[in-house]
């Protein structure tokens, strides 16, 4: 097993870091690199400069109008964006549900939905989770029932991130109950739009509506919306949660945020406290160790070996070194990191004036502390993560 980059995928590396840097607005790479609050605008605009150069589908093959890129170049190409500051490219359209509708879609879907992905022009949201459904998602009761041509879906998905700016949402849906709760699900795709469809923001411990409720009151969805065959949506769920699962680890991300942690603690005047150093250290020690689980799997795809499946210890480490980069920036910045004014970021403030007696580089760090308080639950709480890996190491 070879972990080093050839001279090619050096240079692929190259051409990818020129171009980001040539075409990442620098407005944008500013809010990513210093933690600020990124709009709908922000987030869109990066995934439109994607789309028009064909690599907003990254991961996709070329007979589907990505740039058919192997793994490790994948990997390169997520982590240069991530080194310069580009926003994460929101994952449900691109990275979730586009797969999806390659594996199992008809082509009259494929060529419906993909272009609008490919582009980012269309935003799509997540419908997995409802009250008292989360990591138990084969128990969910949001129904819809087949009625001619359509199906009328009537229930409720919460935790839906950033559905308050969603067109589509793909959805898991009861449609029958009988056998095995997990039998009884489909994947239907539906228009935010249509009558019957309210979203109810939800607002979290940072201050943010980064999540919703969903509603669907006698919602008509038409069949053809239907992704493969009626009540086989558990095996397209589980496809598309590897996606998921690998996505949240983001140990690119990681990296950045290692390298802003050390800013701060420089800044604060902590770089010389041996302690603090030492959590520092073990950080990024525990980030080289994920990377390397990485390119391990990246190194079996590429030789044609089979890769690891991984998907749910990838969730687990990465999720948990997200939360520990937050806690220890938070640590760093000490009372200064405490102040969250919600009011003064809706006025559009941002941490761009420095507060009084604060300190730029602190504004945001409450908020990222609180927000990732989330990453160990969802996507498959880390709780079922570590059941799913003990099963599948001891039988």
């Amino acid at each position: 097993m070879d972990l080093n980059f050839t001279p090619e995928e050096q240079q692929f590396r190259d051409d990818i870091r020129h171009w980001v840097r040539q075409n990442l607005p620098a407005h944008i790479a500013h809010k990513v690199q210093h933690g600020l609050r990124l709009s709908r605008d922000d987030m869109q605009a990066w995934a439109r400069i994607l789309g028009k150069k064909g690599w907003l589908g990254y991961g996709w093959p070329q007979e589907f109008g990505g740039p058919g890129w192997n793994a490790v170049q994948r990997h390169l190409f997520e982590e240069e964006c991530a080194l310069a500051g580009a926003p994460r490219i929101v994952p449900f359209g691109p990275v979730m549900v586009a797969p999806v509708i390659m594996a199992f879609g008809n082509q009259a879907q494929q060529e419906r939905f993909l272009p609008g992905i490919a582009s980012g022009e269309v935003w799509w949201s997540q419908g997995y989770s409802e009250p008292g459904s989360g990591s138990d998602l084969a128990s969910l009761k949001c129904r819809a029932e087949r009625q001619g041509d359509k199906y009328i879906v009537n229930g409720q998905k919460t935790w839906t991130t950033l559905g308050q700016y969603g067109e589509w949402i793909f959805c898991l849906v009861r449609t029958s109950n009988e056998g095995k709760p997990q039998t009884g699900i489909s994947f239907l795709l539906i228009d935010m739009k249509s009558p019957g469809v309210s979203v109810r923001p939800i607002r979290l411990l940072d201050g943010e509506y980064e999540v919703n409720e969903v509603w669907f009151d006698k919602v008509e969805v038409p069949a053809e919306n239907l992704i493969g065959e009626e009540n086989q949506g558990w095996t397209y769920a589980k496809f598309l949660l590897s996606h998921e699962r690998t996505n949240i680890a983001d140990v690119n991300r990681a990296k950045r945020e290692l390298e802003r942690l050390k800013r701060i603690a420089k800044t604060e005047g902590l770089w010389d406290d041996l302690r603090f150093r030492d959590q520092i250290a073990l950080l990024e020690v525990d980030i080289v160790a994920l990377e390397m689980l990485v390119l391990r799997v990246l190194s079996a795809m590429n030789s044609g070996k089979n890769a690891l499946d991984i998907a749910g210890l990838l969730k687990i480490r990465g999720s948990e070194i997200q939360q520990r980069y937050t806690e220890l920036m938070m640590l760093a910045a000490g009372p200064f990191a405490l102040p969250l004014i919600a009011e003064a970021m809706d006025a559009g403030w941002q941490g761009d004036q420095p507060f009084p007696g604060g300190a730029l580089h602190c504004a945001p760090l409450a908020s990222n502390y609180l927000n990732m308080r989330k990453t160990t639950i969802y996507g498959g709480s880390n709780e079922v993560q570590r059941n799913i890996v003990a099963q599948t190491l001891l039988g």
